[in-house]
């Protein structure tokens, strides 16, 4: 997937069985869904030596979803922005969501699982303890920009530091530049890791949009290093709890 995974299990009875099964999930989707193959299924598909059909049934699902997911965010979300088929913006938070259902249905009830900022966190690392997930400021690499607590959480976060400008504008086909970092926090990881990289797209247009979504509150840093939340942000981020929320100014 072009980023490094982890997965932190804190229940006793999980065994290196069940990681080893949560490893070979993710080894599937790479295999069937990775932009970086040029065997991969979504790689052929894109460049049409197969149909659809002769695809795992997984590749229709993604490819369903990314469609809603384009239609609810204005188009801001778009598989094909790059130019080839690629639904990386959804398939990560997506397989990392269904890594988690498998823990649970395993008999993990306290996990933590990574796959660069896209994070799934359930129950507690020890008793009376919530999750902390620490944010990496899009300017400074050895620095947080905020720490979000939770115990049921869905946190994904879009922008330039692991990868560049990497998201493009479906609207101008040009790289998204006016937001650094873009983090939603909601209830599962598959729409929250989707919905932060349409927001991404839309740049300063995005606090008008993610001011109304319901769900998911959101914490954006501008290019320029000017930082804005929802106002229900601050449940997840104690740091920010007494601090009033600032106003980005959306692009008229």
């Amino acid at each position: 997937m072009g980023t490094a995974i982890s997965v932190d299990v804190r229940d006793a009875g999980v065994g290196p069985n069940v990681l080893d099964d949560i490893y070979g999930w993710f080894q599937r989707v790479d295999e069937i869904f990775s932009t970086y193959k040029q065997s991969s299924q979504i790689s052929r598909l894109g460049r049409g030596e197969i149909r659809l059909a002769e695809c795992d049934p997984d590749v229709g699902w993604v490819l369903e979803r990314c469609a809603e997911v384009g239609r609810s965010t204005g188009g801001y979300f778009d598989s094909w922005a790059t130019g080839m088929l690629d639904p990386s913006g959804l398939v990560k938070g997506w397989s990392v969501e269904v890594a988690s259902a498998m823990l649970v249905e395993r008999g993990s009830a306290n996990h933590c699982i990574n796959a660069g900022g896209d994070i799934r966190i359930r129950g507690e690392p020890e008793p009376g303890r919530p999750w902390r997930a620490g944010i990496v400021h899009p300017f400074e690499r050895d620095a947080l920009t905020v720490v979000v607590v939770g115990r049921d959480l869905a946190v994904a976060t879009s922008g330039f530091t692991e990868r560049g400008l990497h998201v493009i504008d479906p609207h101008t086909g040009r790289g998204a530049s006016n937001l650094a970092s873009v983090t939603l926090v909601g209830p599962e990881l598959t729409l929250t890791d989707a919905y932060a990289t349409a927001a991404l797209a839309m740049g300063l247009d995005a606090p008008r949009w993610l001011s109304g979504l319901a769900d998911h509150e959101a914490y954006v840093i501008d290019a320029g290093g000017h930082v804005w939340w929802t106002d229900g942000f601050a449940r997840y981020a104690p740091a920010l709890a007494t601090t009033p929320a600032p106003r980005l100014t959306p692009r008229t």
